[in-house]
């Protein structure tokens, strides 16, 4: 048993903290892009994370459900340092974004909008495609590799993920099963592995039971299952959300739902931080925090729980297999998010050539910051979309 224990981190717990604070504070582009970051920063360069801990890591965020990133970076915390780890590393990642669309949110609430907010993710958006473009790029030849099966996986869930504009759950436990049977007997199904994640279902369920407060009450129930039920990353949730939070209880109408949308988007961190933007509206500071806490509580017990199972058993050869089918299924879906992000941010030949020049300038220069993009983009999009928006009228 001390075998295991014999390597120490080459890190400390405070140095990923300052990492996972700094990623939340400049991480622009959403789920793939932030995945993308932690593959180059933690895997790549820093060297902090191996490469089996990382794809580990993905396929357990793939499985379960909540948002993608933030799962993947509390699991990040965990593979060292445990449960602490875990809980220091997710709220690190989360805090400034949350920061953020609350002040976001107050300056909504109090100047009656945000006007600008349109014209700069005009730019932003454009310049988000070529960042998750590249992302998804250097995912997909890190983790493929030139397995067929694998090949054949990954198509088909960026094929489905392009068709559907969604990502479904099961085909990604699907892809690591196929995966299973065909290099390693699946003598592990009936003891371990995907029992023993699927046994911590029940254990989150308990987390919104008992909730029959007023206003905060209602947000704390709503914002729990949809972090506790809504499966895929990033802008997956916000159909659930447009349910709830429009048509059901009517807090806020149309416009209002998609500037938040919108803030979550041009704001770094998770796109799912949405719902602190969405809480403030609602019910000030008090329902920011309820319908954040609600959001990623979930997600946290989903990693927490199930991770020292992964790590007891990852290095068998059926879960191994299981893991690399599932992470080729998870990187197909992510490659078929950028055609569907780019079909609703690439809308005429400014946002195609702002894309493209993103895309080339990190291929050109590989230590360029994507914040330095980012806040361009944002300039680029405040000249240009009054010009263009003037003229169509």
């Amino acid at each position: 048993m001390n075998a295991t224990i014999v390597t120490a981190p080459g890190y400390t717990l405070g140095q990923l903290v300052r990492y996972m604070l700094r990623l939340g504070a400049f991480g622009f582009g959403g789920p793939v892009a932030l995945v993308g970051y932690m593959h180059r920063d933690l895997v790549e360069q820093r060297k902090w994370i191996s490469e089996s801990d990382y794809r580990q890591g993905l396929a357990l965020a793939q499985m379960m459900p909540g948002p993608l990133a933030a799962q993947l970076g509390i699991y990040m915390g965990h593979v060292h340092y445990h449960i602490v780890g875990a809980t220091l590393a997710g709220i690190a990642f989360v805090l400034p974004s949350f920061l953020m669309v609350v002040g976001l949110g107050w300056a909504y609430a109090h100047f009656g909008g945000l006007s600008w907010m349109q014209a700069a993710f005009y730019g932003v958006g454009a310049a988000v495609v070529g960042i998750i473009a590249m992302s998804a790029y250097k995912l997909t030849t890190k983790t493929i590799g030139k397995n067929r099966l694998l090949r054949a996986i990954y198509l088909t869930l960026a094929a489905v993920t392009v068709i559907t504009e969604s990502e479904i759950a099961w085909l990604f436990i699907a892809g690591g099963l196929i995966n299973c049977f065909v290099v390693a007997p699946p003598k592990w199904l009936s003891k371990g592995g995907l029992n023993a994640a699927a046994a911590q279902l029940p254990v989150a369920s308990g987390v919104f039971s008992g909730l029959d407060w007023p206003l905060l009450g209602q947000i704390g129930l709503f914002f729990t299952k949809a972090g506790a039920f809504v499966f895929g990353s990033g802008l997956a949730i916000v159909p659930f959300l447009y349910g709830g939070v429009v048509t059901e209880h009517h807090w806020l109408n149309d416009r209002q739902f998609v500037d938040a949308v919108a803030v979550a988007m041009i704001t770094p961190g998770p796109v799912v931080i949405t719902v602190g933007f969405i809480g403030y509206l609602v019910a000030g500071l008090a329902g920011a925090c309820t319908a954040a806490l609600g959001t990623f509580l979930p997600c946290y017990l989903f990693t927490v729980l199930p991770a020292p199972y992964f790590k007891k058993y990852g290095k068998l050869p059926a879960v191994k297999a299981f893991v690399d089918g599932i992470t080729a299924a998870a990187v197909g879906a992510i490659t078929g998010s950028v055609i569907v992000i780019a079909r609703r941010s690439i809308v005429d030949w400014p946002t195609i050539l702002l894309a493209l020049a993103t895309a080339m300038l990190l291929w050109r220069f590989r230590k360029l910051q994507e914040p330095v993009i980012v806040i361009a983009a944002a300039l680029i999009g405040l000249a240009v979309y009054p010009l263009i928006h003037s003229h169509a009228i």
